[in-house]
């Protein structure tokens, strides 16, 4: 008896870390820009309304052929798409409703920044559920993620997350060898470096602008711009 108590409680000493707790993968879709402002410039942001959507269910794919049974979580800032969907583009907001079962995930819309760092941090009990993967398709600047430029105010935005703020997030939340990535423009231009000082994690972020009317022909990921990517 004696000696099976020694195998397990070595067994258990030597077993992986990474084995105590569960993972999940979570996937940011920011707004898409009103084309009512947009067709004017040169070039213009969101000609389709799809363009942080569509890209989401490619990583759902991508994650799913990974694990079948993988936990995906799905963050979308719903008031961009409820003022898009007002140019008479659909009922958008019940297209991406609908997308969520269809992939097994767990959507949440979130309306300000506070709802996705409060997720982050403690929608799962993070003692248990560490974070495998993360995904930010949306607008960005070198500094900031903005999750509705060019949505609510022409040429600018009104939610956004800073780069001097992301020390909101919890350290430890992240699982060993977590995969985080923005598919905005210019993050990895100086967001990347303080995203990994105040979390912990490296991120990879383009040096210049992403390219998502390459989408298509990229496995509906976007491309980059004459940039690269970075951590």
């Amino acid at each position: 008896m004696k000696r099976l108590l020694a195998i397990t409680l070595l067994l258990f000493a030597t077993a992986p870390l990474h084995a105590a707790y569960q993972k999940e993968h979570i996937v940011v879709s920011g707004g898409v820009s009103l084309y009512q402002w947009e067709k004017f410039k040169n070039p213009p942001h969101d000609r389709w309304w799809g363009n942080f959507i569509r890209p989401a269910v490619t990583r759902f794919q991508q994650i799913r052929d990974e694990d079948p049974n993988a936990r995906i979580t799905w963050l979308v800032h719903r008031p961009s798409y409820e003022r898009r969907l007002r140019q008479n583009e659909g009922p958008l907001t019940t297209w991406i409703a609908n997308l969520a079962p269809k992939y097994n995930v767990r959507l949440i819309w979130f309306s300000s920044p506070d709802t996705v760092i409060n997720y982050l941090n403690g929608g799962q009990p993070r003692n248990a559920v560490k974070i495998a993967s993360l995904d930010w398709f949306l607008h960005s600047n070198k500094a900031a993620f903005m999750f509705d430029y060019s949505n609510e105010i022409d040429s600018g935005s009104k939610s956004w997350l800073h780069e001097n703020e992301l020390g909101r997030i919890n350290r430890g939340i992240f699982a060993k060898g977590a995969v985080v990535k923005s598919w905005g423009c210019h993050t990895g231009e100086s967001m990347s470096k303080k995203w990994r000082r105040a979390v912990g994690v490296p991120m990879i972020g383009a040096i210049g602008k992403t390219d998502y009317s390459v989408m298509y022909r990229n496995n509906w990921l976007p491309g980059l711009s004459k940039g690269r990517w970075t951590r």
